[in-house]
């Protein structure tokens, strides 16, 4: 004996990214605004200025990567059950990839899920975190390894907020340009090549490019059952850099730089991509003052954190390598006598 829920139907989760400077806009609800002390001092008042609500409240959390866990997301929840939120309320992720990441997952737990708007503040959330419905928090065993596919109504990108970006955060931010660049288009590594990312204009022409690399490929893979994952390029072995260094170390951005150097490394050695490519990319990297070395101290215990990586399954640990430069390969089946070589090509000898 059996009973069929029938629950086969189609769910339009469509929205858009806007790129310009923020027009006011009204919102008839509950609204809370999820931000850090250092987004706050620099640019809410900017930001209220353009956004009002039927209840708006302010969530402040503590800025930094080691801050994304759960202490961090009931921080959140208890304000949102104290001012009693229901399930027409709104969040706002203001700030960073963190912000964006911690915001996003807090909205699709809260009372089984609630809708959010992006509205990122780093070069890297603008090209990468806000786009896409991933969210997450990081634990003791890796990073990203709990959340949910949660799309937002709406991402605003704002280049206003970028002109008090740091240096390094700025860096970050083309890593995961080049990065989009490298796996998807070449003729967009082409430009990045000859490009002054510094100039406005032209930053906003890469951004604009970058988000419409990531959305052609959320559009055919949302919940990353393949093409997505190549977005990942990079981060299996960046993840393993901020476990090492508990999160203090590298910004993302900058670890996911040094992760596509060692995929590269690999990628020469199975003949996928050949050694000028390889320096092309890292040349490029270095032309934002990336970091592109990191010393393994134990190679071994370095190779085993790769299976807490969320694409690898059981035994075997998948990974994203460049094919040549504008293409991807999405592998499981790569010789691990290969990868340790690469390994100790970073090992401290």
């Amino acid at each position: 004996m059996q009973v069929n829920i029938p629950l086969k139907q189609t769910v339009d989760n469509s929205y858009d990214i806007t790129i310009d400077t923020i027009k006011k806009v009204h919102f008839d609800k509950k609204v809370a605004i999820v931000t850090n002390p250092k987004v706050a001092g620099l640019h809410l008042a900017y930001f209220l200025s353009k956004i009002s609500a039927k209840e708006l409240y302010i969530i402040t959390v503590p800025d930094g990567e080691e801050y994304k866990n759960q202490d961090s997301v009931d921080l959140i929840l208890e304000s949102l059950f104290n001012h009693r939120f229901n399930r027409k309320s709104m969040l706002i992720a203001f700030g960073g990839g963190v912000i964006g990441d911690m915001t996003g997952y807090t909205a699709s737990i809260y009372q089984r899920g609630i809708d959010f708007v992006q509205v990122p503040t780093t070069l890297l959330s603008q090209v990468d975190a806000s786009v896409g419905g991933k969210t997450g928090i990081n634990n003791s065993y890796g990073k990203n390894l709990i959340g949910a596919f949660h799309q937002p109504k709406a991402v605003y990108i704002d280049p206003h907020f970028l002109s008090t970006l740091p240096k390094r955060e700025f860096g970050a931010g083309v890593a995961e340009i080049i990065k989009m660049a490298v796996t998807f288009n070449r003729n967009f590594f082409d430009f990045l090549e000859t490009a002054d990312l510094h100039d406005k204009e032209v930053l906003q022409e890469a951004i604009k490019q970058a988000v419409q690399t990531k959305a052609d490929v959320v559009a055919k893979d949302e919940k990353e059952h393949g093409l997505r994952a190549a977005l990942n390029y990079g981060h299996t072995f960046g993840h393993v850099i901020e476990n090492e260094t508990k999160y203090k170390t590298y910004l993302h951005g900058e670890a996911v730089a040094i992760g596509m150097v060692m995929a590269n490394e690999v990628a020469v050695a199975m003949n996928l991509m050949i050694p000028q490519e390889a320096q092309r990319v890292k040349e490029l990297l270095q032309k934002y003052d990336l970091p592109t070395s990191y010393t393994i101290e134990d190679v071994n215990s370095f190779y085993e954190t790769f299976f807490l990586d969320k694409k690898s399954l059981d035994a075997s640990v998948t990974f994203i390598l460049p094919v040549g430069i504008g293409g991807v390969k999405i592998t499981d089946e790569v010789d691990k006598e290969l990868i340790l070589s690469v390994l100790r090509k970073f090992g401290n000898n």
